[in-house]
């Protein structure tokens, strides 16, 4: 029967489970770090020291094991391999979370009445005003929505005018303001605008 010391210095655990063992936990501890950095971000005051207690605790514990084995050029392989693919499921993760609220800003150089009117009409809370381009005349719209919504009004936009500009950023923290809560539909309001 094999003993614990002696699998530890048998090929295959130098070799392919232990810069395994690393490469996850680079993927965890760099996943936790991502998203860690996003709560920072969004204010998350409680979440993101937690997070990182995690992210720091599993470093440690990968670190550790590279000091050990500090002439195993495998583990220093599947450490920076578990960093890039940490980077890259941190951001797909955060993506897919969709945390938070964002500005949109809208330019549009064509009449942006209809645009205006479905933006309402889907619910958004929007302000807009006219104002001078570099060649001519434009309308400015700007809302503030759920960062999980972004498609939908970009979607609203591209189908209302197509060749319309608009920026998109995060933004902190709001107070008061109309939100996008349901769809709300045209013939809905006439309805009730009628009783």
């Amino acid at each position: 029967m094999m003993l614990a010391a002696d699998f530890a210095n048998t090929a295959f655990f130098t070799y392919f489970l232990l810069p395994f063992l690393i490469f996850l936990s680079r993927i965890m501890d760099v996943t936790i770090g991502t998203i860690r950095i996003v709560m920072v971000s969004k204010g998350q005051k409680y979440l993101a020291p937690l997070l990182g207690f995690f992210e720091i605790l599993i470093w440690l514990i990968a670190i550790s094991r590279i000091f050990e084995n500090l002439d195993n050029w495998v583990c220093y392989f599947a450490y920076a391999a578990g960093f890039a693919t940490g980077n890259l499921i941190g951001l797909l993760l955060e993506e897919r979370l969709a945390m938070g609220i964002v500005k949109i800003q809208i330019i549009t150089r064509n009449s942006a009445t209809e645009l205006i009117a479905n933006l309402k009409d889907a619910g958004y809370g929007i302000t807009y005003h006219e104002a001078k381009g570099s060649t001519e005349n434009v309308s400015i719209i700007y809302s503030i929505i759920k960062r999980n919504e972004i498609q939908k009004v970009e979607d609203l936009v591209k189908t209302t005018n197509p060749k319309a500009f608009y920026s998109i950023e995060d933004v902190k923290s709001v107070s008061h303001g109309v939100f996008h809560v349901k769809t709300v539909s045209r013939k809905w309001r006439r309805w009730r605008k009628g009783k």
